[in-house]
């Protein structure tokens, strides 16, 4: 069942460059993707939005002024999805220059360069330390609110919420007129 979807947004069964996260509290975190700065990425991760991949998956790591980190399949974060894809960041010889900050979208990984799937990460805080390792491939356009509550949550020691947030859906949409 669709969720309310905010002002501003329609609903696209095209693929398009940015993605509407309906999350079970009601709220939404809206990306925008680029796909000059990690074509592989976005490609990556629109296929798994095409798939409806994301809907009912958790974020599992929350670490607040640093991270939300959500996509695996399993919620324990040891997951992902089929395909790994190549790492488009400068340590890997991919020249992309999108920074991490505030509301910088990112893909998780392993020590290996190349074994990013479908785990990604939401920056909380300005994170530049991250730049030239890790794959930005977006940003939040809109919804930082909603990334801050999240970041706000009681969690474990391991970062793992007491009540993990559900992404319920994840879909395509295009920029209305407000």
């Amino acid at each position: 069942m669709d969720k309310q979807i905010a002002k501003g947004y329609t609903k696209s069964d095209e693929v398009t460059d940015f993605v509407y996260i309906a999350m079970d509290s009601g709220n939404h975190i809206v990306i925008e993707l680029d796909k000059e700065a990690a074509p592989i990425t976005v490609s990556n991760f629109q296929n798994l939005v095409s798939e409806s991949f994301f809907d009912g998956i958790i974020f599992h790591r929350i670490i607040p002024g640093f991270m939300i980190q959500g996509g695996d399949p399993t919620g324990t974060g040891r997951g992902g999805s089929k395909t790994e894809i190549k790492g488009e960041f400068a340590s890997n010889g991919v020249d992309n220059r999108l920074s991490h900050v505030r509301g910088a979208v990112s893909m998780a990984r392993t020590q290996i360069p190349d074994s990013a799937s479908s785990q990604f990460f939401i920056c909380h805080g300005d994170s530049l330390f991250l730049d030239g390792e890790y794959a930005a491939f977006g940003r939040v356009i809109d919804g930082m609110d909603e990334v801050d509550r999240i970041a706000g949550l009681k969690t474990n020691r391991s970062d793992f919420p007491d009540t993990p947030p559900v992404m319920d859906q994840v879909f395509f949409v295009a920029l209305t007129e407000i």
